[in-house]
Parts: structure tokens; C-alpha cells; sequence
């Protein structure tokens, strides 16, 4: 049985826990290591994982690490500004699209920065050019961390 003070110390912690950050379905978010200053992302409950639109994707091999090289555009509707992005892969998943069809994709992990905060996010990388946004933020990149009004849009600001 614990002990008095390791109860208390679990409810401390549990206390201290900052609630959930309020986001609405869509909101501007930035992805640093990757060059993307800014982009507008989609907040997609229906979604496990995170896309992010990358084109002329290669994977290269670098000291031994597989590393996936693209392209991405960032403004949504637009060909330009387009740059340079490489990040180790860590995975490879069959992901269902939300067309039914199933693709294998590389998955990426970086940083997501949104509402001034940064948090670790897992991405798989997939042509959206036939898509209205350029980054989906799926469950796993949400989870714990903010609450979706899924009537409103931008509020951590444009």
C-alpha cells in the first residue's frame, strides 16, 4: 500500500497539470525544424495521424540513418514559396485515406509549435495538393494537450 506522502505527492502533480489549451478546427501552427514558419493546419478528429503535404519525396541514405527528402509547399492554393525539408524516417504505415484508399507512408518526427508551446509530432508525409489544407493535425498530435471547438477557427490567433 502507498505510502501518505506518495498519495499526496500523485495528487500534487495531477494538480499541477495545466488543462487543456482550447483550439479551434483550424488554427496557424508553425514547424520549426522544418523551415515552415507558418501554416495553416486542419484539426481532424477523424484522423489518428498527422499529414503533412511533401512532394518529390526521396528517401536517402546519411551515416547508416534513412533519411526522407521533399519538397513543401506551405501556403495553401499556391506553388510558391516552396523549400527544401529533410528529417530522419521512423517509421513506415499504411494509412486509409479519407477517399478508403490505403497508401504506405514514411513517418517523420519533429516539433510542432502552436499557441507558443512546442510538442513532439509524428507526421506522415503524402501529396495534398488535391487537398484544402497542407498540414492535418490528427488525434495523436492532440491528445491530452488541447480541446477542439469545432466551431471555431484561429483561436490561439492568426
Amino acid at each position: 500500500m502507498p505510502s501518505t506522502s506518495k498519495k499526496r505527492e500523485k495528487t500534487q502533480k495531477k494538480k499541477n497539470k495545466a488543462p487543456p489549451t482550447l483550439i479551434g478546427w483550424r488554427e496557424w501552427v508553425a514547424l520549426p525544424e522544418l523551415g515552415a514558419a507558418r501554416i495553416k493546419a486542419k484539426v481532424d478528429t477523424g484522423a489518428k495521424t498527422s499529414a503533412l503535404h511533401a512532394f518529390r519525396l526521396k528517401t536517402v541514405i546519411k551515416d547508416g540513418v534513412e533519411y526522407a527528402e521533399f519538397f513543401l509547399h506551405p501556403e495553401q492554393k499556391k506553388r510558391l514559396p516552396e523549400f527544401f525539408c529533410s528529417a530522419p524516417v521512423v517509421d513506415r504505415r499504411s494509412i486509409r485515406s479519407s477517399n478508403g484508399q490505403v497508401e504506405k507512408r514514411l513517418i517523420i518526427r519533429t516539433r510542432l509549435s502552436i499557441g507558443g508551446r512546442d510538442y513532439p509530432i509524428a507526421l506522415s508525409l503524402t501529396n495534398r495538393d488535391s487537398m484544402g489544407f497542407r498540414l492535418l493535425l490528427g488525434r495523436d498530435a492532440f491528445r491530452k494537450k488541447f480541446v477542439i471547438n469545432p466551431s471555431a477557427s484561429f483561436l490561439l490567433g492568426k
